[in-house]
């Protein structure tokens, strides 16, 4: 039952029937007519688009949108740079106190 039945290949089905036989005298159209159907158009040769128009207002929108880009970026890096200059500040102050601390023990 759930072993596919192959033909030989002299006899395999054209395009559009069925391998399934039908359980009564009823046969039904195959469910896709595509190949019935006309061939697909051909594509239309592309179009040469126009080059791109810049208007007052769309530089001006495009100049003040890089100018804000640019402005956030340069605060994060600057941020990020100022953050690891805090801490490295930090971090070498601790040190010092350290070093102190563990070079005169016994002067408190």
């Amino acid at each position: 039952m759930f072993t596919p039945k192959i033909p030989p290949p002299d006899t395999a089905p054209t395009a559009g029937t069925s391998l399934v036989q039908p359980l009564t005298g009823i046969t039904h159209a195959p469910a896709c007519t595509c190949h019935t159907t006309a061939p697909a158009p051909v594509p239309a040769a592309p179009v040469s688009r126009p080059a791109v128009q810049l208007t007052p207002g769309s530089l001006l929108v495009a100049a003040a949108g890089g100018t804000a880009v640019v402005l956030v970026v340069g605060t994060v890096l600057v941020s990020m740079l100022l953050a690891t200059a805090i801490t490295a500040a930090s971090v070498a102050i601790c040190a010092v106190v350290l070093r102190s601390l563990l070079n005169r023990p016994n002067n408190r």
